[in-house]
């Protein structure tokens, strides 16, 4: 059985010393070559168009970096809710204005981990390429100090792990990956297949490189949340995407079955190609919306700032500093107003109030004291149908 076997083009499974099969993949590019042929060859066209028309779309909006936070903060509730999570975006915006509430998820802070890990990468990449070193520093943002901080953060394991149903032993799981004495080289194939100047499309080579991660399995806890990091910071370290407003991970979970499906076709099979159909319709499905997004974004401010320009009078001036500052933090107390405008707590309060008249704020506390309004509108860009109608 050689590499070229089309059925082991991935790698292949290997008996170990407890009786269980690990898989061990092969390095990449896989061989046999990926046939980018096609529909494979018409949707990685459609995928790099949708990228193009979604970063020029941001661009266009006149504070890119606060679409860019509240992305963030969807993406990562997302990506945490695959991993069990129960938080939602409002639960995170509501934490992050202090809204106490009895019955907001206990695992917020995990939300958290996943927005200081991704910022962190993101900041690293000026100084500091995709690499081993750079996904150990992500993981162990990631970890510490929530659910999992206990399973060495940071460090690959150097146990063996599996993936299966709750409560399944090694010898049921679904599947095994590669032993932990295997995994630094692992790594360090798969750091080298990034840095290679390879023809492979990037999109291409991306798809390739998070199902490979996802097959190393490196660490005993969040590879997934990991594997999805890694899309991102590699679109943004090719500055094919000037900000980082691709995340998958609503991709993946709408389709989570049929995402295990065609990792582990990959393994079972060498299926790369049907990987790769999956991965790039998801990148131009995202692309899409994340696009129409921005789109409505920027339609509302402009509604929102001719409504405060029409109907504020002489408040207008300051009415427009606060929308602005609505576009990072959604949720806002007359206290927070009141020191960004620099003005007394009546004349802040009187400037809430006409927000609320118009229906651009919403009191979402129902207390008299120490309330929060919320800039309902533009939160709810970020849900689909169903999820607002929930929220």
């Amino acid at each position: 059985m050689t590499r070229a076997d089309p059925a082991h083009r991935a790698g292949r499974y290997v008996r170990q010393p407890g009786g269980y099969q690990a898989f061990m993949p092969a390095p990449l590019p896989p061989e046999p070559p990926v046939r980018l042929e096609g529909e494979l060859q018409a949707g990685l066209s459609r995928a790099d168009r949708a990228l193009g028309r979604l970063d020029g779309s941001i661009q266009t909006l006149p504070h890119p970096d606060l679409f860019v936070a509240m992305y963030v903060r969807k993406e990562a509730v997302l990506s945490s809710q695959i991993e069990g999570t129960q938080s939602s975006l409002q639960d995170v915006l509501a934490a992050e204005a202090r809204v106490l509430s009895a019955d907001r998820p206990s695992d917020v802070d995990e939300v958290f981990n996943y927005i200081a890990a991704m910022n962190h990468g993101l900041a690293r990449l000026a100084d500091l390429p995709v690499s081993v070193r750079l996904i150990r520093e992500i993981h162990q943002r990631l970890m510490s100090g929530v659910r999992g901080q206990h399973l060495t953060p940071g460090e690959p394991r150097t146990s063996q792990n599996w993936i299966g149903p709750g409560g399944c032993t090694l010898a049921e799981a679904t599947f095994v990956p590669p032993p932990p004495h295997d995994v630094p080289r692992l790594l360090g194939d798969l750091e080298r297949f990034l840095h290679d100047e390879s023809p492979l499309p990037l999109l291409v080579r991306i798809g390739l490189a998070h199902a490979q991660f996802e097959t190393i399995h490196p660490f005993l806890d969040g590879n997934g949340r990991v594997g999805r990091l890694l899309i991102t910071f590699l679109l943004c370290e090719k500055d094919v995407l000037l900000k980082p407003v691709l995340y998958l991970s609503h991709y993946f979970k709408q389709h989570r079955q049929a995402y295990y499906d065609a990792l582990q076709a990959v393994r079972d099979r060498g299926d790369w190609e049907g990987w790769l159909a999956f991965f790039l319709t998801g990148v131009y499905e995202v692309s899409q919306q994340a696009t129409e997004t921005a789109r409505r974004v920027l339609s509302l401010r402009e509604h929102h700032r001719q409504l405060i320009t029409d109907h504020f009078g002489r408040a207008a001036g300051n009415g427009h500093r606060v929308l602005e500052y609505l576009y990072q933090h959604p949720i806002v107390a007359v206290t927070e107003v009141r020191e960004l405008i620099q003005t007394s707590y009546p004349a802040a309060n009187n400037l809430v109030t006409q927000f609320a008249t118009h229906g651009v704020l919403h009191e979402m506390t129902g207390q008299k004291r120490n309330r929060r309004f919320v800039y309902r509108d533009y939160v709810d860009l970020f849900y689909d149908t169903r999820e607002r109608a929930v929220s």
